[in-house]
């Protein structure tokens, strides 16, 4: 089976200073450094990330790239000159069985904000299912300073995390944030971080795809994240995920890996995310989210026509959660399933056709346009119930840690 791995190296016991290769979500991997325009590679065997000591996995057979430093357009020497100042190395200490973590980060103004994911900062509760910042937190730059930093505030839902220092003496080399909504599927792109304590390590790749769904700390998914094959292994988790003009697109946060190395499947949360993150976390040090309580299947042209459905797209509502905004509005559920095309849907419940007018027809539609709003704002769906079609306004409210 395939699991999604934070890119996140842990750190055992500080004072033994010495990097073990565990992940908040734990991932083993062997690491391709890209290194000239030539296109020559290092493969290098590390210990299995949540295995004991001593234990390897086997070193990656080095592939082709497809794209060299040298290629037209894209230029990622000149990339890493410019950019790989303004990436930095974060170790978080957690203190007891947890020991610490590294990760990357990068910085974003001149006043000492940096970026990095939330994972590489905090770490799980024993009860409750929710996040605890780490006691501390130290930013290495690329000037080999090393300066304490504050926690400004911490994301779950997107896995951000917003941290401050105070510089002392030493310019910062801020870096711009990009539009990841400009992106095409093929398009190069670069990744710097620092995978098992190597710091500002570079590795290229493509855009595999954009508008991926994956996981975040909590049960709900981030939408449009970037995938992608650039190398991107445990302690790259924070770094930026660059483009052709150097401007940052995306955080990398996690890989899909059945082999517990990097199998060219790579994720990065994007721009957009980010930056709606930030603006929350910097004004109120948590960020808060719309929240519509329901959960929904794709309705596609073929299992319309089975089901009997007026509509060949929309969104299918699975559960309704109990006391939730769409309860409150009336919404039904689901009542039965049916098997089709090799696949379970639960069928009787309202079909959402339209949202704010606008009609569904991608799988993510409905959790897009639920993301754009603000807790207490209304959203106004088109429904079919049967053959009854009707507009239901449902106010939205405050997306929680967890539902029961």
């Amino acid at each position: 089976m395939r699991s999604r791995r934070a890119a996140t190296a842990a750190l055992p016991a500080l004072a033994a200073l010495c990097l073990a290769l565990l992940a908040g979500c734990g991932s083993g991997t062997s690491t391709v450094i890209f290194k000239n325009k030539a296109g020559d590679s290092t493969t290098t065997a590390r210990e299995a990330e949540g295995e004991g000591a001593g234990s390897e996995v086997p070193p990656q057979v080095p592939r082709e790239l497809a794209i060299e430093t040298g290629s037209p357009g894209f230029d990622a020497a000149e990339i890493y000159r410019e950019d790989s100042p303004g990436v930095v190395t974060i170790r978080s200490v957690f203190g007891g069985a947890a020991g610490g973590a590294e990760g990357s980060g990068f910085v974003l103004d001149s006043n000492g904000e940096i970026v990095t994911n939330a994972h590489v900062v905090t770490e799980e509760e024993e009860e409750g299912g929710g996040r605890k910042p780490a006691k501390e937190v130290f930013i290495e730059f690329s000037n080999r300073n090393v300066l304490e930093a504050e926690i400004v505030g911490f994301d779950p839902f997107a896995d951000v995390a917003l941290l401050k220092v105070q510089p002392e003496g030493f310019p910062l080399h801020p870096l711009a944030l990009g539009e990841d909504a400009a992106l095409e599927v093929g398009e190069p792109v670069a990744a710097i971080g620092s995978p098992f304590g190597e710091q500002r390590s570079l590795s290229v790749g493509v855009v595999s795809a954009t508008d991926r769904s994956v996981k975040s700390l909590t049960q709900f998914m981030i939408e449009g994240a970037i995938q992608t094959d650039a190398s991107i292994n445990p302690g790259n988790s924070g770094g930026p995920l660059l483009e052709g003009e150097g401007k940052v697109v995306g955080i990398n946060q996690q890989i899909e890996t059945n082999s517990g190395a990097n199998d060219g499947v790579g994720f990065a949360v994007p721009t957009t995310a980010i930056e709606r993150s930030v603006e929350q976390l910097r004004e109120n040090g948590k960020a808060e989210y719309a929240y519509i309580g329901v959960s929904s299947q794709a309705l596609y042209p073929q299992l319309a026509r089975e089901l009997g459905i007026d509509s060949a797209f929309g969104a299918l509502v699975a559960q309704v959660v109990p006391g939730g905004p769409a309860d409150k509005a009336g919404l039904k559920g689901a009542t039965g399933t049916i098997q089709f095309q090799a696949a379970e849907y639960e069928t009787g419940g309202d079909v959402i056709v339209e949202v704010e007018g606008h009609k569904i027809v991608q799988p993510d539609a409905l959790i897009r346009a639920v993301d754009e709003k603000r807790p207490g704002e209304k959203l106004e769906l088109t429904i079919l119930r049967g053959k009854d079609r009707r507009t239901v306004d449902v106010t939205l409210g405050k997306r929680p840690d967890r539902v029961e």
